[in-house]
């Protein structure tokens, strides 16, 4: 069995290792092992053909300008009132140089922005590259989700659908009339968020801003509790997604382990990033080797230095 090419650091280690370890203890302890490789490896799939499934509930439909020609540039993408624009960032210089992609993303509607599984199969272990996902569903954009199948916590609704009600961390939720919210999943359910017009949450977190002020303590929080998880801290590649207003958002990927191109950025770092942008609320997700960002048939940041995507869980995406 080939275990999944995954590099995500908690605590200095990396989901690689995580996994790495779980086949060592494999081979030599009997029972536990045997759970260790069905929890975090031996991919479970719950439902299949995802799109199908979410095509099949009520409220799901989506709304967009169809009829408005798309205007493709190398760095943006406008149809209607929804309109992309990427942009590079380099700052520092030698082995302190770190270099982050800005998506500057304004949605005609809230629904546009949707999110996909990977292999369009919701369920734990199952992965695929962020370009492959969004090929697979037409994406104009798109970036890595929180890789929900990681875990077996959290509140997980997409497109307006229900996967998950295991409260457990700080959430974000964005709702369909285009407002995006940080919120307790302790003290909630996935029910009441659809009733109040939830679209998609994610689960990860910490949050980086507070009223467009840098969050305290972000330096010091515990993602997982997963086996080998733990904290999030020092200079990482990371991913981002930030609300300047309403159905006005901003993606940032930052890279980072390649001294000379990007060394990362901390949690601070990456909460101050998304202040000098303009976010008035911003959220950490998955970050690593997961970090990419894809626009228009090509990965945009390069990936541990490597130009080189680690399969993830899920995407957030805008169709063609």
């Amino acid at each position: 069995m080939t275990p999944p090419q995954t590099q995500h650091r908690k605590g200095g280690r990396t989901r690689r290792a995580v996994v790495s370890a779980v086949l060592a203890v494999s081979l030599s302890a009997g029972g536990a092992a045997a759970w260790a490789l069905d929890r975090f490896v031996i991919p479970h799939a719950q439902i299949t053909n995802v799109s199908e499934y979410e095509a099949s509930q009520a409220g799901t439909t989506t709304t967009s300008d169809s009829s408005a020609s798309a205007v493709v540039t190398d760095t943006s993408y406008t149809q209607g009132d929804t309109g992309v624009t990427i942009s590079t960032v380099t700052t520092g210089s030698g082995d302190s140089t770190v270099t982050y992609y800005v998506a500057d993303v304004v949605l005609s509607d809230a629904t546009a922005l949707k999110s996909a599984f990977a292999k369009d199969t919701y369920g734990e272990n199952i992965t695929e590259t962020t370009s492959a996902i969004a090929q697979d569903h037409d994406a104009i954009f798109a970036i890595n989700g929180d890789y929900y199948g990681f875990r077996d916590t959290g509140i997980v609704i997409r497109n307006g659908v229900v996967y998950r009600d295991e409260g457990a961390r700080q959430g974000l939720a964005f709702y369909k009339d285009g407002t995006v919210k940080v919120y307790d999943e302790t003290t909630t359910t996935a029910d009441q968020l659809i009733a109040d017009g939830a679209w998609n949450t994610l689960s990860f977190g910490p949050s980086l801003l507070n009223n467009g002020e840098i969050a305290s303590g972000i330096e010091d929080v515990e993602v997982d509790t997963n086996f080998g998880n733990h904290s999030i801290q020092g200079e990482q590649p990371r991913t981002a997604v930030g609300v300047i207003d309403q159905n006005h958002l901003v993606f940032v990927v930052v890279d980072g382990r390649s001294p000379g191109y990007s060394a990362g950025v901390t949690m601070t770092g990456l909460a101050q990033i998304m202040k000098d942008l303009g976010a008035i609320t911003a959220y950490n997700i998955d970050g690593g080797g997961s970090s990419t960002m894809y626009f228009n048939g090509s990965l945009v940041n390069n990936p541990l230095g490597e130009n080189k995507e680690r399969g993830t869980s899920d995407i957030l995406y805008i169709a063609q």
